[in-house]
Formats: C-alpha cells, sequence, structure tokens
C-alpha cells in the first residue's frame, strides 16, 4: 500500500480511508479488520497490566438514595418529596468530603460505611446523573422533542443493551468492552484466555468481533472431571469433536470444545493458589457480589501465569427494581435506613472494600479501575413503597488511579419540573455513558484517535473525557 506522505502513519491512513468509504458506523464495525492491521504492523506491547472491572446494578439502581444531599436547603427538597417512604433522615446520612467543593454537600446511604472509607481515601469518585444519550439535551429539548432520544426509554431491556454498547441510536450488534478488546487484542499475542472474562454468563457488554467472552464460576472454570483415558476417548466420539474428521463444521466444532477444555484446565491450574479462604487479607463477602469479585481478584493475582496485559471482566447483582419493598416497613412505619436496597448497597459497598484491599494486598491498586453501570436510575417521587424507573443516575468508580474523594459531573436540582427533570421526577442525564465509558476506555490503553472507532457518537459531546481516572 502506498501511503501518502501527508499522513503519519498506516494507521491513520487506513482508519481516514476507511471512514470516506464507509462512514464512521460501518467503521466501527470493521474493528476486526482495523485489529488484523494493528498486529500485521506490530503495535507496540505493552509491559505493564491493566483490568477494568464492570458491576452491573440490574434492575436500575435508585442512586437518588445512594448520594443524599445534605445542604439544609437541599435536603429539605429532598425530603420534601421522598418522605416518608424513601427519604434517609438527614442525621444517618454518612457524610463525605470532596476534594473539590461544588456548593453542594452529600452523605452516602447509611449501609455504605466501605464506601464512606474509599471515598476518604481517595480511592472512590462519584459521577454524577450520568444516562444514556444520543446526543447533549435540555429540558425544554426534551418536552419539545426537538432532539433525539435513546429509544424505549424507561425499558429495561433496551437501556441495559444501550448503556452495555454506548451507541444507543444504532441496532445492538458489539459492546464497548467488546470493542475495546478487539482493538487491544494484538498487544498480549501469547494470551492463555481471552481478554474478556465474564462472572455472570453472557452480555451485551464484552461481545466483540473477533473476542468471545469467556465465561467463569465464582468456583473457578468449569472443566472435565474424572474424564480421562478411554472415557475421554468415548466422550470426544460421542460430542464429534474427534479433529481428525473431514466435515469443516464438525472441525470447527472440535476445536471450539477441545480449546474450552484445555483453556479450563491451564485456568483452574493458574488460580490454585489463591484458593484457601484466608489467601486474601480482608475475607470476601459470602454474597452474590462478593464471590464474583473474589474470583476476579484470583484471576488478577493469576495474571502473569496467564500471560495476561490487559483484561475486562463483568459481574452483576440483581434486585434492583424495586417497585415495592424498597423500604423496610414496621407496624406501618417506613425505615428506609432498612429494607431490600440497604441490603444491596451494603453488598456492593462491602465487596468494593474487600476488593480494594485484594488489590492493595496485590500491589494492584494502580493497575486495576472497577466500575458500577445499570439499566437506569428511579424516580425521585415513590410509588408505593418503591420508585419507578427513571433515566440519569449516579455511579462510582473505584481503584488506586481513580482521582477519588471527588466528585464529577452535575448534581441534578431536586425538583419536580424543575430543570434537569422530565416531569415526573426522571433526571435529564447531563453526562453521556459515552463520555463515561470513553473515559475508562482511555485509562485503558485505547488512544485518543481511537475513542471515535469504539464510541461513534462521542464527538457529539463537548468533553470527550472527564478526569476521574
Amino acid at each position: 500500500m502506498n501511503v501518502p506522505p501527508s499522513f503519519k502513519t498506516r494507521r491513520q491512513f487506513i482508519r481516514q480511508a476507511a471512514c470516506a468509504a464507509v462512514g464512521t458506523w460501518a467503521l466501527t464495525n470493521t474493528i476486526r479488520d482495523l485489529c488484523l492491521v494493528n498486529a500485521a504492523m506490530a503495535q507496540t506491547t505493552v509491559t505493564d497490566y491493566k483490568a477494568l472491572v464492570c458491576v452491573f446494578l440490574q434492575g436500575g439502581n435508585d442512586s437518588n438514595n445512594l448520594v443524599i444531599p445534605t445542604l439544609t436547603s437541599e435536603y429539605q427538597s429532598y425530603a420534601a418529596i421522598r418522605s416518608p417512604v424513601l427519604a434517609i433522615p438527614q442525621s444517618a446520612a454518612l457524610p463525605i468530603f470532596p476534594s473539590t467543593s461544588d456548593g453542594h454537600t452529600f452523605g452516602l446511604h447509611p449501609a455504605c460505611g466501605g464506601l464512606q472509607t474509599l471515598f476518604g481515601e481517595k480511592k472512590l469518585a462519584l459521577l454524577f446523573n450520568v444516562g444514556t444519550l444520543v446526543y447533549p439535551i435540555t429540558r425544554s429539548q426534551y418536552l419539545s422533542q426537538g432532539v433525539a432520544v435513546p429509544p424505549q426509554l424507561f425499558s429495561h431491556a433496551d437501556q441495559v443493551t444501550q448503556w452495555q454498547t454506548s451507541i444507543p441510536d444504532q441496532p445492538p450488534t458489539t459492546g464497548w468492552g467488546g470493542r475495546c478488546a478487539d482493538l487491544l487484542a494484538s498487544v498480549q499475542p501469547t494470551a492463555k484466555i481471552s481478554m474478556a472474562v465474564t462472572l455472570a454468563g453472557a452480555n451485551t457488554f464484552e461481545v466483540g468481533n473477533t473476542i468471545s467472552q469467556y465465561s467463569v464460576s465464582t468456583s473457578g472454570a468449569i472443566a472435565l472431571s474424572g474424564v480421562t483415558g478411554a472415557r475421554l476417548s468415548a466422550f470426544q466420539q460421542i460430542l464429534g469433536i474427534d479433529e481428525a474428521q473431514a466435515n469443516l463444521q464438525t472441525q470447527a466444532y472440535a476445536s471450539v470444545v477441545a480449546q474450552a477444555v484445555a483453556t479450563g484446565s491451564v485456568l483452574n491450574s493458574a488460580i490454585s493458589g489463591t484458593a484457601s479462604a484466608n489467601y486474601f487479607a480482608v475475607p470476601f463477602p459470602a454474597t452474590t457480589l462478593g464471590t464474583q469479585m473474589q474470583m476476579i481478584a484470583r484471576l488478577i493475582q493469576a495474571a502473569p501465569a496467564l500471560n495476561m496485559k490487559r483484561q475486562i471482566f463483568f459481574c452483576q447483582i440483581g434486585g434492583y427494581d424495586l417497585h415495592s419493598g424498597q423500604t423496610q416497613i414496621t407496624n406501618g412505619v417506613p425505615d428506609p435506613t432498612q429494607g431490600s436496597h440497604a441490603v444491596l448497597l451494603g453488598e456492593v459497598s462491602d465487596a468494593f472494600l474487600a476488593f480494594q484491599r485484594a488489590m492493595e494486598q496485590l500491589n494492584l491498586s494502580q493497575s486495576v479501575t472497577s466500575f458500577t453501570a445499570s439499566d437506569f436510575g428511579r424516580t425521585f417521587p415513590s410509588n408505593g413503597y418503591g420508585s419507578d424507573h427513571g433515566w440519569g443516575s449516579h455511579h462510582m468508580i473505584l481503584g488506586g488511579a481513580v482521582n477519588g474523594g471527588n466528585t464529577y459531573g452535575t448534581f441534578p436540582t431536586l425538583a419536580i419540573n424543575g430543570p434537569d427533570d422530565t416531569s415526573t421526577g426522571r433526571w435529564i442525564p447531563t453526562t453521556a455513558v459515552d463520555q463515561y465509558a470513553a473515559t475508562l476506555a482511555s485509562w485503558f490503553g485505547v488512544s485518543q484517535t481511537d475513542l471515535s472507532t469504539i464510541f461513534p457518537n462521542i464527538g457529539r459531546f463537548a468533553t470527550p473525557t472527564l478526569g476521574f481516572v
């Protein structure tokens, strides 16, 4: 290929030629070819290790009770709408003290003592009012329908997909984590497992064109046990994985199954040294999220043995779709400091604290960044003993590389029909998922010039990255 002298690199030439030919969205779907080009051009091999950990709060977290305004005037607005069912008492909120004041004061839900500790240690940051956006939008534009919004707003299935793809105005084909993995796969040519590992089964976030997500249980890889010799031979024949078969489809199937069996054995061997309950000095809670994050910590510890330089993990905890039961009712009196939501937030808080301590024990705190995602936020007013589907929500970013102890984004005005409200207490996002994800991807190793490949809509937003990491 003859590269024009005005182009600094072949990569720039290929990208711009492809973009002119097929457009930005089509370019996203040709990321497989870009990966092959990157590998052929011997992209610089990285020497450091980095991991992203997505913690998905399935069902839509009511972040209005994760972060509570404590400035007197703002708390009065909060309590006027959320009382008596959902309002956390001002005295019960756990105070946090951001390094940079934006004129507000905040507290965390009383179940979040671990998060309060991490915020105070500057290892946790809060990002306010994030949501799926096609373009930046104001309340007046929303009400007049003057600016496009993501389709099927307030729908669980659609919003989960849009959060995980970060392309809400296009049919889903790949997730943004999968696209990052596709682009960076060539930096670890001898990796023994996939860059994308899930502790919660199949997900859209890690779907790539070349990278396949690898599913691991909280006990490790699911491998063959007690099947050897003649039994293994019979098993291979039964499943049709004899690679000597002439049929190409059979050969392909055989190769996939054989690779899965081999990978499981390699992975379980690599994590065997961390199997004891007291391997990590701070025990992980025996909860759904705690056991998932413990396995992620074990896999991160095993990264050198698996030849991993970049990894993307996905874990998930359900139960956040709390139209009712969000608050504990005792003798007819609501106690919003207790109940299902308090249990869920406590689970996240305890798991985050244990995970951060594990990363510190492994001397990898600077190398691992965890972050939350969720279907959407929830309505500011209650609907019975819970809250309804919302839009914008607050999220958490954890790790030693995080510019923690601070808040980012814009805290919404807590008023029905206020400047940030659709009309029913659903906050119109002031930060896009694209910006949130692009900031994480940039830290992970995606170059500024490649951000538009991963996030084709990022140019619609004035600030592509947000500085929290």
